[in-house]
């Protein structure tokens, strides 16, 4: 197997490097800590990433036809890499390049792609999802957010918790029961709601992990036109499920995981405790974590080059993504101590991150229970 980059995309790379030295402002390491779903940097999403779409950066994976330039998703990983190394300037647009928009370009009608495509394709629009509820955290086919058809809309009433991304957003991937009697995967559908839709209503959730980062919305008799729905009626798991492949290996966490074990590293140095022997195994665990998410994400990515089908492989890739982010907020928490928890502190910053790791895109629980069934072939039961 070949390994290294050909010639184009590692001029492509340097070429972004010196774009995002270029563009991002004085003050980005700060707006950064606050998080994607913050004031500032919704914000400024919309304008770093209409200029990604200018030099025709920002969906150069996608087909022609959808804006983009039919490059491989080879590029896409360039990318992904160095914004999240960067903090990931596209804030919450980067799920519209990762998952959104390859899900509308599968399921959707002709008259959705026309809608919500080129937008995305220009970094003019922002997006929130609506998965979780307070009953149906990371197990979502236990939702009971329902959507009844009443002429040519859906009424829909219920919540979701745990809503990133809402600061700004203009559209909801929204996650429903369109049949009450139904349980588990059936009877369940998507819909690209309005977020201004009379009926929705947002109570933001204080966290830890940045400014404006979860959210709750409340739908009390939403009217959804049904020409918002995404596929057919209660069949939106394979829909979700199609989405959920691309979202869980798309954003290379780990390029900002090796970038601050570099940064301990050197701090182990400076304050001489690299000869300590946990400090050692620590960090060769880390590098070696590291090292492994990487690889099991290029995998996924070949295997979507390769127009195949989502496999477990994206499952093993994101818990190798969990384990390399505690890796390395545990090595955090060894080398700086208590600083590491001081806010400014850039083992702070990252520590904050990591502690989405293990739940966001479905909980390190869940993704072992799809390689056991998907991969191993074991039972239930």
């Amino acid at each position: 197997m070949e390994f290294e980059w050909s010639d184009a995309d590692a001029a492509f790379r340097a070429e972004l490097r010196a774009f995002l030295d270029e563009t991002l402002p004085a003050g980005w390491e700060e707006m950064s800590r606050h998080g994607p779903g913050s004031d500032a940097q919704s914000a400024f999403s919309k304008q770093f990433c209409a200029k990604l779409a200018e030099r025709g950066w920002l969906t150069q994976s996608w087909p022609a036809e959808y804006g983009g330039a039919d490059a491989s998703p080879w590029r896409h990983a360039i990318l992904s890499e160095e914004m999240w190394q960067r903090g990931e300037p596209r804030g919450s647009q980067y799920m519209n390049v990762n998952w959104i928009g390859p899900t509308i370009m599968k399921y959707g009608s002709e008259e959705q792609k026309r809608r919500h495509l080129p937008p995305i394709a220009r970094g003019e629009v922002l997006w929130c999802q609506g998965f979780s509820e307070p009953e149906a955290g990371s197990d979502l086919v236990s939702l009971r957010t329902l959507a009844i058809r009443d002429g040519a809309d859906y009424v829909v009433n219920g919540s979701k918790i745990w809503t990133s991304y809402v600061n700004g957003a203009e559209y909801c991937f929204l996650l429903v029961r369109t049949d009450p009697a139904s349980k588990r995967h059936r009877g369940i559908t998507v819909l690209l709601a309005p977020m201004q839709t009379r009926g929705i209503a947002l109570r933001e959730v204080p966290a830890v992990i940045g400014s404006r980062y979860f959210h709750e919305l409340f739908f009390s008799d939403a009217r959804i036109p049904a020409s918002c729905r995404l596929g057919p009626e209660g069949e939106g798991w394979a829909v979700v499920s199609y989405a959920l492949a691309y979202e869980r290996v798309g954003a290379m966490r780990y390029a900002r995981a090796g970038l601050t074990l570099d940064a301990l590293a050197e701090c182990a140095r400076e304050r001489g405790r690299l000869d300590d022997p946990v400090v050692q195994e620590k960090l060769g665990a880390a590098r070696t974590a590291v090292e492994v998410s990487r690889l099991l994400s290029y995998r996924v990515i070949d295997l979507r080059a390769r127009d195949s089908e989502p496999t477990a492989d994206t499952n093993i890739a994101r818990v190798a993504g969990t384990l390399c982010e505690n890796a390395v907020s545990d090595l955090a928490l060894e080398v700086l101590g208590a600083e590491a928890l001081e806010y400014g502190n850039f083992g702070e910053s990252y520590f904050r991150l990591a502690m989405t790791a293990g739940v966001a895109v479905g909980t390190t629980e869940i993704n072992l229970n799809l390689i056991a069934g998907r991969w191993l072939g074991l039972p239930r039961e």
